[in-house]
């Protein structure tokens, strides 16, 4: 069922993609070397909110690629469900996909499924990548070449080679978030080694440059600890808001398309 509505969503927008197209340039794709992650990875991970088990959160790159728009893509579904106390005072259910050119590695379509409390959110975006379109649940917007949406964005900053990068370095990446495109910026702070469910395991840590004001209090209140490694995979996420702090803490993997930096 999740295939044929990913199709019937393709096959609604697809007509009027390529009647508008012809105002802009197409240009060559781009091909980025990707050596962090393959078919059949999948991460899980526990959240807690000051000290309590707040939920459980899971990304899972499908086991073989699919096609869309005529190119051959990743299809990635990340889904966070609370658990627990919270779940009975405070219930959430997300899901993401995303569908990523496996070649040029930015997103084709994007589905976000939100229920966070009663607030719902349901987006679902199809990007003409080649003349720069997005349609964005009925609405037409350009988009910069190449651009990202949330999800993607994590999986493109993967295959980042950060192996010579110093403390204070910043990498950025254009991603498309809510009708709005914004250029995302992530300083890399330091090398920290962590004991985590998988084992001790050595980072890199970085921060996101996050917007102070309705949930941070500071832009350097994200803190993430990446594996140094070839995968680059999300070990730990903390983050400082208004009203307390949440972390996230890897609690299995598999799938990887290397050896982890891991010892136990």
């Amino acid at each position: 069922m999740k295939n044929i509505k990913a199709y019937l969503i393709i096959a609604t927008f697809h007509f009027s993609f390529f009647i508008h197209s012809n105002i802009f340039a197409q240009e060559k794709s781009r091909t980025i070397n990707n050596e962090a992650f393959k078919c059949g990875e999948q991460l899980v991970y526990r959240i807690h909110y000051g000290f309590i088990d707040a939920g459980q959160a899971s990304i899972k790159i499908e086991d073989s690629l699919v096609p869309v728009l005529g190119k051959k893509a990743y299809h990635i579904v990340g889904t966070g469900v609370s658990t627990g106390v919270l779940s009975t005072v405070f219930k959430v259910n997300d899901r993401y996909e995303t569908y990523i050119d496996a070649q040029a590695l930015c997103p084709l379509m994007f589905i976000r499924r939100v229920d966070e409390g009663g607030f719902i959110i349901k987006q679902d975006m199809l990007f003409d990548q080649d003349y720069h379109i997005v349609n964005s649940s009925g609405k037409k917007l350009k988009i910069p070449a190449y651009v990202q949406d949330m999800l993607s964005a994590f999986y493109y900053s993967r295959t980042f080679d950060y192996r010579n990068d110093k403390p204070g370095k910043i990498d950025s990446v254009v991603a498309f978030v809510d009708n709005q495109v914004w250029s995302l910026k992530i300083r890399f702070v330091r090398r920290d080694t962590i004991t985590s469910e998988v084992g001790k395991i050595a980072c890199l840590v970085f921060e996101p440059m996050v917007q102070k004001g309705r949930i941070f209090k500071h832009d350097n209140d994200l803190q993430v600890w990446i594996s140094d490694d070839k995968n680059h995979i999300p070990i730990r996420a903390q983050a400082n808001i208004l009203v307390g702090s949440i972390r996230l803490d890897i609690v299995s993997w598999s799938g990887l398309m290397n050896k982890p930096a891991v010892t136990r």
